[in-house]
């Protein structure tokens, strides 16, 4: 649904947004801002400044479905905001992108420096679903343990997911402690307990729930997409060691549980309109999905085309003050599942989903080594270790190393917008 806010054309009188990699005035992404001295309260990201919206939302600039939404989005968390659905979102955004267009009359007052603002969790998660989606991933993990049959039959007839722990999702910059838990040495027959030795990291978009639906009622395809208020970047930090001992026969427990990053901002479906794109076609011996996953206009726009890149820099390179080695450039086209077939399938059984909920879409890697997700892929299980520029080697995380997220949406005539950063520092047990 491409309209006015679209336009690449567009300009803000906040000079910094003009040209800005993240926050341009196409993109103008939600989150909860705390100014220096002050209580928090909902923001705006617009260039390297954040709109104030519980001062907009006094200032008597708004009315009718904007200043709704406004009033909401302006309290101490995005809960009420995200569950009002569409149409107010909508109204709120088109007010913004008039207020702070070029030409109008400048409100500086209305503003923060992002600098003098601390960032908190978007809103208050109640439930956390982790999804499966990236097929690549799940081909490549699947042949170093079955290499004659990588993927489970199920997997591309049904959204693959488990339920994640909500309480251990934090804020991008976050410190990860590294776990304990039990696991088993090579060779050994008895497990033994300790810290982590292969720690991961896995590439994954979150998915922002929006107004939900009731206990019994399942959300269906068609309407599925509207459920969704926004994305952000997601980091399941993944203790590969712990997860290989317990994993059997109920799936991810402690190798999951300890930690899981977001990036701070959550973009909505209406900023990603231009990257909007068709579902990753499927093989020719595929199955087609069941009809409760099948509706022709997710099929045509339901994926997103987005740049993800994954980031490392260890403590020996910020040090030396040497700049982060890319580890991986992927792309999220590559989710067999789209992120309605995933509201649809989550909610069919009768589960509710509420606002303020998030999924995460899993691991998402490309077919090439340059573009996968996890250091489990690229370097085959531990075997090839990882050369980075200082001259360090890496199979698994060390203590001290820093992951850092990065998410850009980039089409030709229209104006590329980002996510912000998702970051973490690995720290000892």
């Amino acid at each position: 649904m491409m309209d006015a806010t679209h336009s690449p054309q567009l300009r803000s009188w906040v000079a910094s947004a003009n040209g800005h990699p993240d926050f341009p005035i196409q993109n103008l992404p939600f989150g909860i801002i705390q100014p220096r001295g002050e209580t928090r309260r909902g923001g705006v990201a617009i260039g390297d400044e954040v709109l104030d919206l519980a001062r907009l939302s006094a200032s008597g600039l708004l009315a009718g479905d904007a200043q709704m939404a406004c009033a909401l989005a302006a309290q101490t968390t995005l809960n009420a905001f995200l569950g009002l659905g569409p149409k107010p979102r909508r109204a709120l955004r088109a007010a913004l992108s008039d207020l702070l267009k070029e030409g109008a009359q400048p409100r500086h007052g209305l503003l923060h420096a992002a600098k003098d603002c601390r960032l908190h969790l978007p809103a208050k998660i109640g439930d956390y679903t982790d999804f499966y989606a990236g097929i690549n991933h799940a081909e490549a993990v699947g042949k170093l343990f079955r290499p004659d049959a990588p993927l489970m039959p199920n997997y591309k007839h049904v959204p693959i997911a488990y339920h994640g722990r909500a309480s251990s999702i934090c804020l991008s910059g976050a410190q990860v402690r590294r776990p304990n838990g039990q696991r088993l040495p090579p060779g050994a027959s008895e497990p033994v307990f300790g810290p982590c030795q292969r720690l991961d990291y896995e590439l994954e978009m979150g998915i922002w729930i929006g107004d939900g639906n009731e206990l019994g009622a399942p959300v269906p395809i068609a309407k599925a997409g509207d459920a969704i208020a926004g994305f952000c970047l997601l980091n399941d930090w993944s203790a590969r060691d712990i997860q290989a001992w317990e994993y059997q026969p109920l799936g991810p427990f402690l190798a999951k549980n300890f930690q899981t990053s977001i990036s701070a901002w959550i973009v909505t479906p209406e900023a990603l309109a231009p990257f909007r794109c068709a579902v990753m076609e499927r093989g020719s011996g595929d199955p087609k999905p069941l009809p409760y996953l099948t509706d022709a206009s997710d099929q045509k726009e339901g994926g997103l085309a987005l740049q993800l890149e994954v980031l490392i820099a260890t403590e020996q390179m910020r040090a030396k003050n040497m700049a982060p080695h890319r580890l991986s450039l992927g792309s999220s086209k590559d989710l067999y599942w789209t992120p309605a077939q995933m509201v649809a399938h989550h909610t069919v059984g009768g589960c509710n989903l509420s606002p303020g909920d998030i999924f995460g879409s899993g691991t998402i890697s490309g077919k090439t080594r340059e573009a996968l997700g996890s250091l489990l892929e690229i370097t085959e299980g531990g075997k090839s270790p990882v050369q980075l520029p200082s001259g360090e080697t890496r199979t698994f995380l060390q203590d001290g190393d820093e992951i850092v997220f990065r998410a850009r949406g980039v089409k030709e005539g229209c104006a590329p917008i980002g996510f912000g950063e998702c970051r973490g520092v690995v720290v000892g047990h």
